[in-house]
């Protein structure tokens, strides 16, 4: 008797719940990429929450589940079957970093779910296609090539690669070696240090035999900061340029007095550029809330989480994982606001926009 009562219980609870559209993240919360990871989600919440205020998706708010993984590939996988099997999520959406998103790209087609949008480069999330990951931001390796391209443009003929022993780092050194071939150079030296226990005092004796122009430092926001301070204590005057993984405020932080002249690539058009109709909106979102405006971390959350809500409303009332993804696979030419997307059944590569940027003496991003 007590079970039925339980169950009728449970029930009348299920069918008194207003209905929601539920997305999943897992992520790195309180991994080496935390303050990252909760900027970016922090600009996906901002055009969430104004969906939300205007009606929602099908009259129904977007709610948006996100567990922490730790920056845990085991764990990350564990979450995704959570997310779907047990909170009924539609989509999984914005995972955070090559080796936990890559353990749930074998879950996606069991679990009949898209991963949308996922907060890493890797080039294995675009070649060869998934059918069931849908892209937004450009890979690791044409960010580094965009990096090697405007240093050697510039003149500069010595440049190290500096990356971190991992697939997230291996993958991205590839694209700036392939840059570097292109001008008939050869790195000056690589570098790859553990990314678990990075001891940088190897890599300043490097810096120092061989006097680099430049170094091109492939790493996560703690690493790449703890290795320039050092080099400038060491003496170093290298220009040193990084990937989108540290374009956040974050990273400005951790750098402090040496962020000035740092070259970030960007995956998302510049944030102060108040002409673009995508950067406006979501900087008079952030300036509603009280905020300054949007950090690059927080207008890749921002766009991501616009490719998924016109996902959301393609796939019509009663959304399933399955009628996500074809309803995605739908988009052509879409407008996210000066910056088009198109996907296909062959093609679920995004928009790839890649630029740089300098932190400026005011410490903020400027291009």
């Amino acid at each position: 008797m007590r079970r039925l009562l339980t169950a009728l219980v449970l029930c009348w609870a299920a069918a008194a719940a207003p209905a929601q559209v539920l997305v999943g993240q897992t992520a790195g919360f309180s991994g080496p990429m935390g303050a990252l990871v909760k900027e970016t989600t922090d600009g996906a919440k901002l055009y969430l929450e104004h969906v939300n205020r205007h009606g929602g998706v099908q009259g129904q708010p977007v709610r948006l589940v996100s567990l922490d993984d730790r920056a845990q590939p085991s764990l990350a996988a564990d979450n995704a079957r959570e997310l779907v099997r047990q909170r009924g999520v539609v989509a999984l959406f914005l995972s955070h970093g090559a080796a936990p998103t890559e353990a749930l790209r074998p879950l996606l087609a069991e679990l009949k779910v898209p991963l949308v949008a996922p907060s890493s480069g890797a080039t294995a999330l675009h070649d060869p296609m998934h059918p069931w990951v849908f892209n937004v931001r450009a890979t690791h390796r044409r960010e580094a090539q965009k990096a090697v391209s405007y240093l050697t443009g510039i003149g500069m003929t010595r440049i190290a690669l500096v990356h971190s022993d991992d697939d997230f780092g291996r993958d991205a050194a590839v694209g700036a070696a392939q840059a570097l071939e292109q001008v008939r150079l050869a790195p000056a030296f690589v570098h790859a240090f553990d990314p678990g226990r990075p001891d940088f005092a190897p890599l300043a004796d490097r810096v120092a035999g061989h006097d680099p122009q430049a170094i091109v430092f492939i790493g996560a926001a703690a690493a790449v900061s703890d290795g320039t301070r050092l080099l400038r204590a060491r003496g170093s005057k290298a220009q040193v340029a990084t990937l989108s993984n540290n374009a956040s405020a974050s990273f400005i932080r951790l750098l402090g007095e040496h962020a000035r002249g740092t070259i970030v690539a960007q995956a998302v058009p510049y944030e102060r550029a108040l002409a673009a109709p995508l950067v406006k909106e979501a900087h008079e979102l952030a300036v509603d809330k009280g905020l300054d405006g949007v950090t690059p971390a927080m207008l890749e959350g921002y766009l991501a989480a616009k490719v998924l809500v016109e996902g959301l409303k393609r796939a019509g009332p009663k959304a399933t994982g399955a009628r996500v993804r074809a309803a995605l696979e739908s988009m052509r030419r879409v407008d996210l606001g000066g910056l088009e997307l198109s996907y296909g059944p062959e093609d679920h590569g995004g928009p790839g926009y890649v630029d740089l940027a300098v932190v400026g003496a005011d410490g903020r991003f400027k291009r």
